[in-house]
């Protein structure tokens, strides 16, 4: 494992703890060394969003999607950050922003690579079988009424 993604590891370790402050200064000092590292920018974002830092917040996510402008959850995090800082018309943008880049992902066609795995053809779930009835019931709202 890389030094980078060590402290990347650690940072989210401080993330899920709720030490923020700690998680933001791994993820700013890693940013430093690789401004590339788009995981350490979308975790930034979110670091700051905990914090209720929405604007800078925004601005981290708005760096993150520089660095990956299709990444589903860019738009995901930018529209929960402009909805809570209380833009809900970008909010809205973002989110459908998410909702074309998860469509995109899905246009994928699935790799030989996965068809061929015989565990997954093992798991799957066999149909269970199922008898229709010859004959249905005309009414079955009503009950039939016994003349006495």
């Amino acid at each position: 494992m890389s030094d980078l993604q060590q402290r990347y590891d650690d940072a989210m370790f401080d993330f899920s703890t709720g030490d923020y402050d700690a998680c933001i200064g791994t993820l700013k000092a890693i940013l430093a060394e690789d401004p590339q590292h788009f995981d350490a920018q979308l975790s930034l974002g979110m670091a700051f969003y905990r914090k209720a830092d929405y604007a800078t917040a925004i601005t981290e996510g708005h760096k993150a999607e520089q660095l990956n402008p299709t990444e589903q959850l860019v738009h995901t995090n930018l529209s929960l950050f402009y909805m809570k800082s209380g833009d809900k018309t970008t909010a809205e943008h973002h989110g459908l922003q998410a909702r074309i880049a998860s469509w995109r992902g899905n246009m994928t066609a699935p790799s030989a690579e996965a068809e061929s795995d015989s565990e997954l053809k093992m798991a799957q779930p066999k149909p269970e079988a199922f008898k229709v009835p010859e004959k249905f019931p005309d009414m079955p709202w009503k009950k039939n009424k016994k003349l006495k």
